[in-house]
């Protein structure tokens, strides 16, 4: 047809250089390049190869109990942890996040859910998360809050 252009691809399709299996749990940050693959269960920060265009998908049968950064990420398990996603994101039908969602561009299917916000980003990921403050286990570290945000009293309903 006149005038039509061959289209690049939203996100590289289907290869996947790391494999992570359903009899794997990972206890610790992952930094990866290039497709990581997650059947099993990482504890810590998966993070992706700054510059790159890099691809994580946790699988149906995967979690990740910590902070997800990556340009492209495909959800269909569980994540307990905030997800940034420079590029892509895709929340297949048995997603469950739990944690704030950092996004560019998001497809979500019906089933998916999100316990925490969506939150637009232009921004690449990784300048949103790299001065987040995080313990040894991987945890973030709390923003010091003032006297007057601790000291908050809720009355007892009578």
């Amino acid at each position: 047809m006149l005038g039509k252009k061959k289209q690049k691809p939203r996100r590289p399709a289907g290869h996947f250089d790391t494999l992570v299996s359903s009899r794997t749990t990972v206890k610790g940050d992952v930094h990866f390049s290039g497709g990581l693959h997650v059947d099993g269960t990482i504890r810590g920060r998966v993070v992706a190869e700054e510059g790159g265009d890099a691809v994580l998908r946790v699988s149906e049968v995967g979690s990740v109990e910590g902070d997800i950064v990556a340009p492209h990420v495909i959800v269909n398990g569980t994540v307990h942890g905030d997800v940034y996603a420079s590029t892509h994101l895709e929340l297949a039908e048995k997603a469950s996040i739990h944690g704030n969602v950092y996004y560019n561009l998001i497809e979500m299917a019906m089933g998916a859910s999100v316990n925490g916000s969506l939150v637009h980003q232009n921004e690449p990921a990784g300048l949103l998360s790299r001065d987040k403050p995080y313990d040894a286990a991987g945890k973030a570290v709390p923003d010091e809050k003032s006297e007057e945000e601790e000291s908050v009293e809720v009355p007892d309903k009578e």
